[in-house]
């Protein structure tokens, strides 16, 4: 079969957008939510962006939405929590960023406030997400999600050729990933004195020169 040309497949979108619009099936646009939905989860509003993206009515959205609200597949509370979750684990993030992050995802700013005040005070049996592996961290949830950062980056920092540096790349990447300022400082420093206890205990494989202290 030949390949379209960019006027065809303009032309095949342009009619697809417009079938859309007159679509009057909601089993149409819940088959279209449902296959947006198949890879990840998604926040109420990324879903109804999708949806008018593709055309179909306002009303008909808002019905789908509403149904996928009511069946539990929608939930933003829910959506929210694996989120901050999920970031905690593999990618920390500080509360501003989280914060910008759930709002660019449509979350309305109270959800976001209670998801961000649970993670501040998580349950007894939500406290492994403070681990990696047998290490467990103490803190603020920003504390922590700060120190599992740098231990994840721990390798790269320490590519740099003094403490200075390292300290100031700690700094620099905590900050650019949503920390506030005194928990850079507190945390880049913390990270400082272990890499130079490693280094006196000859446990650091790139050990930090005592005479750069």
């Amino acid at each position: 079969m030949p390949r379209r040309s960019g006027s065809e497949r303009l032309a095949a979108r342009q009619a697809r957008l417009e079938a859309h619009a007159s679509e009057s099936d909601p089993d149409v646009v819940m088959t279209a939510a449902a296959r947006y939905l198949e890879l990840r989860s998604r926040s109420v509003e990324e879903t109804r962006r999708h949806l008018s993206a593709a055309a179909f009515p306002s009303p008909l959205i808002e019905a789908i939405l509403e149904r996928l609200i009511e069946l539990g597949i929608l939930d933003d509370r829910a959506f929210a929590q694996a989120w901050v979750e999920s970031r905690d684990r593999s990618r920390p993030r500080g509360r501003v960023a989280l914060l910008r992050e759930l709002e660019l995802k449509g979350i309305d700013r109270e959800t976001v406030t209670t998801v961000l005040a649970d993670r501040d005070n998580p349950h007894e049996s939500d406290r492994d997400v403070l681990r990696d592996g047998d290490r467990r961290y103490a803190g603020s949830a920003d504390q922590v999600a700060a120190e599992r950062l740098l231990t994840k980056s721990r390798s790269a920092l320490l590519r740099a050729p003094d403490w200075r540096s390292r300290r100031a790349k700690a700094y620099g990447l905590l900050a650019r990933n949503g920390f506030d300022p005194d928990i850079c400082r507190e945390v880049s420093a913390k990270f400082i004195d272990s890499v130079v206890a490693d280094a006196d205990s000859g446990s650091d494989d790139d050990p930090t020169s005592s005479q750069d202290a």
